[in-house]
């Protein structure tokens, strides 16, 4: 029977990996330094780094975002950004995720786990959004949320993301909330 601590440790090793040296220089070895375990304990759960990185997005998508209910579609929009700014900006995030896009250009695996959390997660949470939008009629039936996913996150991850640019001006979050509702209404 495999330990739970152990796998842990890995799968956390796995994140510190990824964020010092990247998924191409990251080895199997370099993993169980980290985790202080042998490689084979890392073997015995999963049989490439390719299968562990998978695994572990896989895992991280399913845990998913829950998604705000604050009663208005200012606030739910507002509270999506400072997650979103929140995890974009976090210092493994930050190096983790600009490394992802670049390998699932090389891994097709990678782009549909990648697309699980980066793409289907925050659908789903952005669709529940719009939806309690159309209940209380701040919303017109039929409005679309991949449309409000890219107005709401779209200037965030590019600024975050693309641009590495993390200084966000004061009130910038809530001058992108206004901006993204102001156009899902329009």
């Amino acid at each position: 029977m495999l330990r739970a601590d152990v796998t842990e440790a890995i799968r956390a090793a796995v994140f510190e990996e990824l964020a010092a040296v990247g998924f191409a220089r990251m080895s199997i070895e370099g993993i169980a330094r980290r985790a202080g375990v042998g490689k084979t304990a890392v073997y015995r759960r999963w049989k490439s780094k390719l299968s562990l990185v998978l695994d572990l997005l896989t895992a991280f998508a399913a845990d998913g975002l829950p998604a705000p209910a604050t009663g208005s579609l200012y606030g739910d929009v507002r509270a999506l950004l400072e997650v979103a700014a929140h995890a974009l900006r976090h210092p493994v995030a930050s190096q983790v995720i600009p490394d992802l896009l670049v390998e699932a250009a090389r891994h097709p695996e990678i782009t549909d786990a990648v697309r699980g959390v980066l793409l289907d997660g925050q659908r789903g949470v952005v669709a529940s959004v719009v939806r309690d939008a159309v209940a209380r009629g701040e919303l017109a039936e039929g409005a679309d949320p991949d449309r409000a996913l890219d107005l709401v996150v779209g200037p965030l991850y590019w600024r975050l993301v693309v641009v590495r640019d993390a200084r966000l001006p004061e009130g910038y979050l809530d001058d992108l909330a206004a901006a993204a509702v102001a156009a899902l209404r329009a």
